[in-house]
């Protein structure tokens, strides 16, 4: 390994967790949030599950404006949509260029430093829990990471260019939140749905240099987000034939609590975030038309931020995405008071 350099050794989570502790209320707010996320899941509840926010959490102001925001409505809607912010700490690159994501580099304009990376955004999950009482959603980018933040997360995401990696789906299988898979760049569902089975079985393997055994994770499902044809272009996969294929390949399946969430944004929309209101709409009423859709949906994920679009990282304008673009926070408001209507 002579062209890797160990610069330093990192805190284990239990060090990082102890200069960062939960209160006692921001504990009981994470059950509380658990049981109701679960429920949906499950299909116990027949609420919507919204996770929402921005692209990437560049700053911690910004989000934790936007999130205080969203739990004024949380109240609005607690009736028939169970909210989790979307706080994504890290940022896949497809060309592995580019803004990383706060584990990489906490001040978006400053270099690469992990262990202060770690440190805000542990610091970022842990405000919006003890502030707001939202225990949030973040990607598994690194699986080895998620222990940093793992007494603060209410459900994870295995992304696209992930989904078909060993090591994500053996720690999802450990997991006791949701998770969701989604599908693979290619947009082949049978990938995701070996990743679910994989995700919902008991496995042993090695993680964090320990030799650990999963009793496998009833609660991984689906997430569509759209994929990239042979030929690069972004194509969909959110459709009325869309939705009726995957509630048959579910349906031929043996694999348990069968949920569905669409993301609304990436290739779905072709990365206009002005496109996610009227996805959503379209989804809904496709469950509408059919039982099978119907019983599988259970919400959306959207992106969202206090301004529509998105910036370059030098440009400096306060709540407006850095990554991909995101519906303004007046349009999502608006959209989630629409969404829960028509739920």
């Amino acid at each position: 390994m002579k062209n890797m350099i160990f610069k330093r050794r990192l805190p284990i989570p239990k060090e990082i967790k102890e200069m960062f502790p939960v209160s006692a209320e921001g504990a009981r707010a994470k059950q509380e949030n658990d049981a109701q996320i679960r429920s949906v899941i499950t299909g116990s509840s027949d609420k919507m599950l919204l996770v929402v926010g921005p692209c990437s959490a560049d700053r911690e102001d910004a989000v934790i404006d936007y999130i205080t925001r969203l739990s004024r409505v949380r109240e609005r809607v607690a009736d028939r949509i169970m909210i989790v912010p979307r706080i994504f700490t890290n940022k896949p690159r497809t060309a592995g260029t580019g803004y990383k994501g706060m584990l990489h580099q906490p001040d978006p304009q400053g270099g690469s430093d992990v262990l202060q990376g770690l440190i805000a955004l542990r610091r970022l999950h842990m405000r919006v829990l003890n502030e707001t009482g939202f225990s949030c959603a973040d990607e598994m980018l690194y699986p080895e990471e998620h222990r940093f933040v793992s007494d603060l997360l209410s459900y994870v995401t295995i992304g696209a260019r992930s989904v078909e990696n060993q090591q994500h789906r053996l720690t999802a299988s450990g997991l006791d939140i949701p998770v969701g898979m989604k599908n693979p760049t290619s947009g082949d569902l049978s990938v995701m749905l070996h990743a679910i089975g994989a995700a919902q079985s008991p496995h042993t393997f090695i993680y964090r240099n320990w030799e650990v055994e999963s009793k496998g994770n009833p609660l991984a499902h689906a997430v569509l987000r759209g994929y990239k044809d042979s030929e690069g272009h972004m194509q969909p996969n959110y459709s009325y034939d869309n939705l009726c294929k995957l509630a048959e390949l579910y349906s031929e399946s043996s694999l348990c609590n069968q949920a569905l969430i669409v993301d609304t944004n990436h290739c779905n929309s072709g990365k206009d975030c002005f496109k996610q209101a009227d996805i959503a709409k379209e989804v809904i009423a496709s469950a509408k038309r059919n039982p099978d859709i119907k019983s599988l949906l259970k919400g959306f994920m959207i992106e969202s931020y206090l301004e529509d679009g998105c910036q370059q990282p030098g440009e400096g304008v306060y709540g407006k995405s850095i990554t991909d673009p995101c519906l303004g926070w007046e349009k999502t408001e608006r959209l989630i008071m629409e969404l829960a209507d028509l739920w």
